[in-house]
């Protein structure tokens, strides 16, 4: 069992990849509040576990009622992302954000990126509903299921602990700074994006 919870959590752990969703979530809630910033990161990580548990125990069934593959999931994914990844490059949420606090002055809306591109497809992305579903499908009995499961909850934990770190550790160096690796971030995004696009025209097309 011990094995196994390690090698579940490894997979999960580079698939998700905390580290690498922290400061992209950093430039992502660039101007909220460190309790909404902490509020979304916790909604996000709830919202992607729970998107997570029903690839595990219904992902297949879900899927073929549903007519849908994986690699669907990684080609729209990437177009989204890809959005988003732009608006961060040429601050165009930046943008967005004032033009609300003009409209809105005495409660500037905080644009919530809990659900998306937090909970999907960044968290619980094709990646890792891919994993969750062949960890889970390889175990055997109800007991493997669990240390399976343990494992994601481990990893998601894990998640949401970086996720509240990320946006204080940027802040400390400054809004210049903050703005740099924001676009830093984007451009790194955007790749992120394009090779959800390109691997997923591979799964569907077989180039």
């Amino acid at each position: 069992m011990t094995e196994l919870f390690i090698s579940a959590f490894i997979t999960l752990f580079v698939v998700i990849d905390p580290p690498g969703c922290a400061p992209i979530y950093a430039g992502l809630t660039k101007g909220a509040t460190p309790a909404q910033a902490r509020s979304m990161a916790i909604r996000a990580c709830v919202i992607a576990a729970i998107i997570l548990l029903i690839f595990a125990l219904f992902g297949e069934q879900l899927l073929a009622a549903l007519h849908i593959e994986l690699d669907s999931f990684r080609i729209a994914g990437g177009f989204m992302l890809f959005w988003i990844a732009f608006e961060m490059v040429f601050e165009k949420r930046t943008q967005r954000r004032e033009e609300r606090a003009d409209k809105v002055a005495a409660t500037p809306e905080v644009e919530d990126v809990s659900v998306f591109p937090m909970a999907m497809p960044m968290l619980a992305g094709p990646g890792a509903i891919a994993a969750i579903m062949l960890l889970t499908n390889e175990a055997e009995g109800d007991a493997e299921t669990l240390v399976v499961l343990g494992a994601l909850g481990a990893v998601l934990l894990l998640t949401m602990l970086a996720l509240i770190a990320a946006g204080p550790l940027i802040r400390l160096l400054g809004d210049r700074v903050e703005a740099v690796i924001t676009r830093l971030l984007g451009v790194l995004l955007a790749a992120l994006a394009a090779q959800y696009v390109i691997d997923g025209l591979k799964g569907s097309f077989g180039f």
